[in-house]
Order: C-alpha cells, then sequence, then structure tokens
C-alpha cells in the first residue's frame, strides 16, 4: 500500500471556505482504486464549523458537542472524555492546535463531506472507483500517543467480515472483523502528521483487498460500523462502569 501525503499552503480560519477547491488544487490526478483522505480539521475550516476563544468556554462547547461526556475532574489531565459520531474521543474533537484563536469542532456531518468530496473528485477526475475518508486522531486506552480514526468513509465497504471465515487450520472464526476505513485512516494520519506539517490530505494507493462500491453508505452500513448499543461492545463492562452524562444542546 503506498500512501501519498499531500502539503498545502495554510488552511486559515475564516479564509478557507471551500473544500472543492483546495481539493481541486492540491490534488494530483486521481486513478482508479484510490482513496483520498482529508483531515476533520480542514473541513470543518472550510464549513466555518469555528468559535472564536474568546466567545465561549471550550467546556461548554465540548458538552453540546458530545452525545456523552465524563467530567473534567476524573481526568488528571484535565481532557474531557467523550462519545461522539460512535467514536471515543478526547474533547468531542475540539481542537485549538493550527487553529489561529479559534476552537475547531468536527465537521457539522462528517458523512455527508465525505460523499459530496467523492462525487467531486469522481466526476473532474472521471473515475469510478474511488474512496473518501475524513480522518481524526484519538487515543487508544493503554497506549500512549494518537493513532487516526475514520469519522466518515465514502465509495468502499468500511469492514471487511471473517466471521465462518476459518484460519489455516481449518477453525472457525466466531467474532473476527478488519476496521477497513480505521485502518487506512491510521495509514493516512501518520504520514500527514499532527503538527505544523500542512499535509491535511493524503492519496492511498494500492490497497489490498479493498471493496469499492457505488452506492453512498446506508444508514443501516453506518450503523454496522459503530456499535450503537454498549451492550453489543466488547468492551461494554469498560464502557458500563462510569457514569457518563448526556450531552448535547
Amino acid at each position: 500500500m503506498k500512501v501519498i501525503p499531500i502539503k498545502t499552503r495554510r488552511v486559515v480560519p475564516s479564509r478557507d471556505k471551500n473544500l472543492t477547491a483546495l481539493l481541486d488544487e492540491y490534488l494530483p490526478k486521481l486513478k482508479e482504486d484510490s482513496i483520498v483522505a482529508i483531515t476533520s480539521k480542514v473541513a470543518a475550516i472550510c464549513e466555518g464549523r469555528l468559535v472564536k476563544v474568546d466567545k465561549a468556554k471550550k467546556e461548554e462547547i465540548i458538552k453540546k458537542e458530545a452525545e456523552y461526556y465524563l467530567p473534567q475532574k476524573l481526568n488528571k489531565y484535565g481532557v474531557m472524555l467523550t462519545i461522539k459520531n460512535g467514536v471515543l474521543a478526547p474533547s468531542s474533537g475540539v481542537d485549538e492546535s493550527n487553529a489561529k484563536g479559534h476552537y475547531i469542532l468536527w465537521p457539522e456531518n462528517p458523512q455527508e463531506t465525505a460523499n459530496k468530496a467523492r462525487a467531486h473528485l469522481r466526476k473532474k477526475h472521471k473515475i469510478k472507483k474511488l474512496g473518501v475518508i475524513i480522518t481524526d486522531s484519538r487515543t487508544l486506552p493503554l497506549h500512549w500517543g494518537t493513532t487516526g480514526v475514520a469519522i466518515a468513509y465514502s465509495g468502499f465497504k468500511p469492514l471487511e467480515n471473517y466471521i465462518g471465515k476459518k484460519d489455516i487450520f481449518g477453525r472457525k472464526l466466531k467474532m473476527t472483523m478488519a476496521n477497513v476505513a480505521d485502518a487506512l485512516a491510521t495509514a493516512a494520519v501518520l504520514e500527514m502528521g499532527e503538527g505544523s506539517e500542512q499535509t491535511p490530505f493524503a492519496v492511498i494507493q494500492e490497497t489490498p483487498r479493498l471493496r469499492f462500491c457505488q452506492a453512498n453508505p446506508s444508514k443501516k452500513e453506518l450503523n454496522r460500523f459503530s456499535v450503537n448499543k454498549k451492550k453489543d461492545d466488547l468492551w461494554s463492562p469498560l464502557l458500563s462502569a462510569v457514569d457518563w452524562q448526556k450531552g448535547g444542546a
């Protein structure tokens, strides 16, 4: 698999308002069977999902953006742990880095952002098999550091189901599903970086066993991608052991 980070000029809050224009300006000619990774931050900036730091308290923004949250006092770092769009993430994705005096939120509807970007790029580059992922960084319990996560995907099947298939000794697998979308996001985020790299896009090529599709993801497919009921989650005992507070407006 080949991941090509795309360097751009600085994307500035309140000035840059057109994601497709940025994609057209910086992406190379795309080939069939490519995946385009777009950071949630650059997508959010272009959508105006910004709040000036002197206009609101970050904690209140995080609570409003979260589906569920844990109070800051439970965390030695003063970080609010949240669940948003089916992702266990710090601070509801609200970020201050590379924001020029703003809080940057996640895109309002990441799935719609991914679908629109894919439709535009397929038409412009005259290709059929193209995928798009909207990426962000997340932390994993019991591990230092961040990895990538796909908060939306379009144009391919996000999971590879191994349930019922046999391993090399003929034993049937009972639970295993490979998360293709998050694996691609992790590879892209590793190449795009976390600091001053100015590489908000990446093109992923030569992806093994990726199953492209023409239709946008259905609601049913999206529900399969994230575990909507805590009891169905492998980590349910851990998630249920704390008192999550309801977020939202």
